[in-house]
C-alpha cells in the first residue's frame, strides 16, 4: 500500500499507519480520525490567537522612548552609508562606539561630526534615527508575503 496521500503531512502519521497495518488487521480510520482532531485544535488556536491579537495595542510612546534610548540600532544603516561612500573601515569605526554600550543621540551626532567623510555623506548619517531607520524591513516583508 502506498502512502503518497500522507506525504505533505507529518511523517509520524505515515510511520504509525504502516506498523498498525502489519501488526493487526486495522483499517486506517483510527489514524485518519486524528487528522480531524489536529485540524480542529489548529482552528481553535487560530481563532483564539486572532481574537487575542485584536485586544493588543502597542503603546507607541513607550516604543518611541525605548528606541530613542538606543541609538546603536542605526549602526547598521550608518555602516551601509559609509560603505556606499567608499569608507573601508565602516564597521570598525562604529564597533568601538556600540560594542557593549548604549549609544545616545549625543554620542551618535558627535561620532558623525568626528569621522572623515564628505558633507553629503555626513548629512545622510545625521538624518538617520532609531525611529526612521528600518533597513530592508519593507522589502523583506514584501518578499515573505509573496512567498507565503
Amino acid at each position: 500500500m502506498t502512502l503518497d496521500f500522507l506525504s505533505p503531512l507529518d511523517g509520524r502519521y505515515a510511520e504509525a499507519m504502516a506498523p498498525s497495518r502489519l501488526q493487526r488487521d486495522l483499517s486506517d480510520s483510527t489514524v485518519r480520525r486524528t487528522f480531524g482532531t489536529a485540524l480542529g485544535h489548529t482552528l481553535l488556536a487560530w481563532n483564539n490567537l486572532t481574537r487575542g491579537l485584536k485586544r493588543v495595542a502597542p503603546d507607541e510612546e513607550i516604543i518611541k522612548t525605548d528606541l530613542y534610548a538606543h541609538w546603536e540600532v542605526v549602526s547598521e544603516g550608518a555602516q551601509t552609508i559609509l560603505r556606499a561612500a567608499g569608507k573601508p573601515d565602516a564597521y570598525e569605526s562604529l564597533k568601538q562606539k556600540t560594542r557593549g554600550r548604549v549609544l545616545t543621540k549625543a554620542d551618535y551626532k558627535s561620532w558623525c561630526n568626528s569621522i572623515d567623510i564628505d558633507d553629503r555623506t555626513r548629512a545622510r548619517l545625521k538624518k538617520l534615527s532609531p525611529e526612521t531607520y528600518i533597513g530592508l524591513a519593507i522589502e523583506l516583508t514584501d518578499r515573505g508575503v509573496v512567498r507565503g
